[in-house]
């Protein structure tokens, strides 16, 4: 079993805290990803929105970041295994995760208009 394998509950949580922090330091999407998910959540506040939306939202937000971590995460270990020297192949794969991105990036704005509407046709209309 690898040392990673052999790990205890406390250590993952210090790898996963050590993830964040590393693709928060190095990674300018999900610095602007999380900024921007911080701004709907406040905007959602001050419509104030239900529990149910709220976890809708930071579903969403999640889901936005998360892809955003795995493409980083891809991108790191293509780069590391062929020596960043460019390859047609890593160049797809790269590409192909970077579309899951958009694809979720997306589907989170339609989520993200579909729950802002209503209440902002509210306060234009009233």
């Amino acid at each position: 079993m690898t040392r990673y394998k052999c790990q205890n509950f406390s250590s993952t949580f210090k790898n996963a805290r050590k993830g964040m922090r590393l693709s928060l330091k190095s990674e300018r999407n999900i610095r602007v990803h999380l900024f921007a998910g911080a701004l709907v959540l406040i905007s959602a506040y001050c419509l104030n929105f239900s529990i149910p939306r709220f976890c809708i939202l930071i579903m969403a937000i999640a889901a936005v970041i998360s892809a955003e971590m795995l493409n980083s995460a891809i991108e790191f270990a293509l780069d590391a295994v062929f020596h960043n020297r460019f390859s047609r192949m890593v160049g797809m794969a790269k590409d192909i995760a970077a579309g899951a991105v958009m694809v979720v990036t997306i589907s989170a704005i339609i989520v993200g208009v579909l729950l802002f509407a209503p209440p902002i046709i509210y306060l234009i209309t009233h």
